[in-house]
């Protein structure tokens, strides 16, 4: 597509949406904004421009005119309030901790322990990454904090070991990696409870709406049955959809060995680094007893990287994809967050509600997770997302379907929130940090979110039909 075009095309479907006539029961602010919000999605499927450009245009768009408040104190305070979210400072710092891990080498002994060990195919180094994350899940109820604060750092450095970079051969394994990487996190999110912080909100608002209590048992017992295949069957799956350029490395285990021969043994940076992301990990696993917020933790431990001399301060200021991450996020969370504002997510909620009556029950209660699902296209973040529809969907659900059915319809609907990351480079935290890597382009990213989340949200459907 010409680079003219896809600067155009954009505009130009948020104008056509915007002259439409106002749907009844929606303002008129509310469908100009609902306009720009299309357009910027639009405009980062295409990319005519850098992704965190788009979305400072978006936000400052909206709050010059007014479209999600009127008041020049409110508009701006909504523009800049994606940058007092946590989960982008959380992100921000996993960027740092992967400087970390490769300035300190610890991350390249790590992985050719890993590539040592299954190292003489792609396909088992895809189910490495994958184990490492299952194994952390149950544990770390932050997502972004596991894939990319603690596995991103170590993984990363696998392609590079084979030349594969995001300017030389992306696809040979880096790009294969980075996507097993973010399938596998997005499932083992629905898979455990305490696997997604939202996870845990979702459940109180469940037991507060609904008056339904869901166990941590009673959450994998019944999610397992499609989570647990899923899971086993992501980085095979990646392998026949993505599949990596070079598929066997023979020679690898013995290289990987020379290669720890030559680095020698640990140095003091290394044991400093291991020291600090244990210390990184221990909160993040038990911050809720001990009081420590993830992102909190991570703040911290980035002081202490600076302060032991693993990273420098220069080093911070002077990370470009760390900080058009953060602008991009940000102002993504912003926009997801005016949906609300502007009464959009309510109206069409009701919309939908008024458009399922006289259906059979089951079927209603699919058609909802299914839409409660598709919804997270407009949202850059699980956390909105819970806030925003699960009391919603929860609502019109106990109004069209027998109440026998809603603890089954609660588990499907919260087991969505960990698989819907899946479908956009922003659905969940840990997506921008293995797009910000750079070995999958944008368009590609839209394309495999669409393939997966299909597959994932099928797998859920079926479920959906045995529990019913």
């Amino acid at each position: 597509m010409n680079h003219i075009v896809k600067k155009i095309t954009p505009i130009l479907l948020a104008a056509m949406i915007a002259i439409l006539p106002t749907p009844e029961g929606l303002d008129t602010n509310a469908q100009y904004f609902v306009a720009v919000f299309i357009g910027v999605i639009i405009a980062l499927i295409l990319e005519p421009i850098p992704a965190a450009l788009i979305g400072l245009i978006g936000v400052s768009f909206s709050a010059t005119f007014g479209l999600v408040t009127d008041n020049p104190k409110e508009s701006i305070s909504w523009a800049l309030s994606g940058f007092s979210n946590s989960v982008i400072w959380l992100i921000f710092t996993a960027f740092m901790f992967a400087l970390g891990y490769k300035k300190s080498g610890l991350g390249k002994r790590i992985s050719l322990l890993l590539v040592k060990s299954l190292g003489k195919t792609s396909l088992g180094l895809g189910y490495a990454v994958a184990l490492a994350d299952g194994i952390l899940s149950p544990f770390m109820p932050s997502n972004t904090a596991r894939s990319a604060g603690t596995i991103f750092p170590i993984a990363i450095n696998i392609p590079q070991m084979f030349n594969s970079t995001p300017e030389n051969e992306p696809k040979k394994i880096g790009a294969y990696i980075s996507w097993v990487a973010i399938a596998t996190t997005c499932v083992t999110s629905s898979m455990f409870l305490t696997a997604l912080a939202p996870n845990l909100l979702a459940v109180s608002l469940v037991e507060e709406n609904a008056k339904i209590v869901i166990s941590w048992g009673e959450w994998f017992t019944t999610l397992a049955l499609v989570m647990v295949p899923l899971f086993l069957a992501v980085p095979f799956i990646t392998y026949i959809v993505y599949p990596p350029e070079q598929k066997n490395f023979p020679e690898a285990p013995v290289w990987a060995a020379s290669e720890l021969n030559k680095i020698g043994s640990i140095s003091k940076k290394e044991i400093t680094m291991l020291g600090l992301a244990t210390l990184a990990l221990f909160m993040w696993i038990f911050g809720n007893q001990i009081g420590v917020n993830s992102t909190t933790a991570a703040l911290t431990i980035l002081c202490l990287l600076i302060l032991t001399d693993v990273i420098t301060w220069d080093d911070v200021i002077s990370n470009k994809a760390a900080l058009n991450i953060l602008i991009w996020f940000a102002t993504l969370v912003a926009m997801a967050g005016g949906l609300k504002k502007v009464g959009f997510l309510y109206w069409a909620a009701t919309l939908i509600s008024e458009n399922l009556l006289g259906l059979p029950p089951a079927t209603i209660a699919i058609l909802l997770v299914i839409l409660f699902f598709l919804f997270h296209y407009l949202f850059a973040s699980v956390t909105a997302h819970v806030v925003a529809l699960l009391p919603l969907f929860l609502t019109v659900a106990a109004n069209l379907i027998p109440e026998e059915m809603m603890p089954s319809f609660s588990l499907l609907l919260v087991g969505t929130l960990g698989i819907m990351g899946i479908i956009t480079p922003y659905a969940t935290g840990p997506s921008p940090i293995w797009y910000g890597a750079g070995y999958i382009s944008q368009a590609t990213w839209w394309k495999l979110g669409l393939v997966f989340g299909v597959i994932y949200l099928s797998a859920l459907v079926l479920l959906g039909f045995i529990i019913l």
